[in-house]
């Protein structure tokens, strides 16, 4: 099965290569196989240890040894169960929304929501802080709703544009209003860990909606986000 694998995957072509150097994204979705989830995650469990072993061997390293045995099994669960369990839609957190029963019309802001994704062009970490904004339509959400969405898009392989795209647009279809603005803020480790290995830089990307996209709201978010 892993040189059926092995077979389709290009390891010379150019275009492939500068695409994820490049960290260019393909659209809004998450690139998903149609039957994505015909296979039970029992199963996948199951699967991915099978191959992850097969890498590790290929690698050279002695799954005999009482530190390696369980890799396979604690990678597969780690995939399935933790850091790549946003591909699952049964995931997805369940929101409640609330009256605006203080009558608040001015931006909430939640800033500083620290995430773990991973980059879908190498699958090596992304680590970053996310800010969001809206302004009510009538509805609220449950401030802790707003961290677990973060959450439940970043874990899964990711781009950042992506990633600030889906989180938005899934707050829109929530809050039913075009008021939403989402900040990242992310150091991506395959730029500082691979590649041209630079340490200190860091990646921002931003999403304005309705009212955030006049300046002055812009402005105003910036000042609380910097205080």
């Amino acid at each position: 099965m892993l040189n059926t694998l092995y077979k389709e995957v290009s390891l010379n072509s150019f275009t492939e290569q500068e695409i994820g150097d490049d960290h260019i994204h393909t659209g809004i979705e998450t690139p998903m196989k149609v039957d994505a989830f015909k296979i039970s995650d029992e199963d996948k469990k199951i699967r991915i240890a099978q191959l992850f072993a097969k890498i590790m061997d290929v690698m050279g390293l002695d799954l005999n040894d009482d530190s390696l045995k369980g890799t396979p099994n604690r990678v597969a669960k780690m995939y399935i169960d933790e850091i790549f369990s946003g591909l699952n839609p049964n995931n997805k957190p369940k929101v409640a929304l609330f009256d605006n029963k203080y009558q608040y019309q001015q931006m909430l802001v939640e800033k500083n929501i620290t995430f773990y994704s991973n980059c879908e062009h190498h699958f090596v970490p992304i680590i970053g802080k996310a800010h969001i904004a809206y302004i009510s339509s009538g509805k609220v959400i449950g401030l802790s709703k707003l961290n677990r969405i973060v959450q439940y898009f970043a874990k899964r392989p990711q781009v950042q544009e992506r990633l600030t795209n889906q989180i938005a647009i899934e707050l829109k279809q929530i809050l039913t209003t075009e008021d939403i603005a989402v900040i990242i803020d992310a150091k991506h480790l395959c730029v500082s860990s691979r590649g041209i290995k630079d340490d200190t830089s860091a990646t921002v990307t931003s999403y304005y909606g309705g009212a955030f996209n006049a300046s002055e709201k812009i402005a105003e978010l910036q000042n609380y986000l910097n205080n």
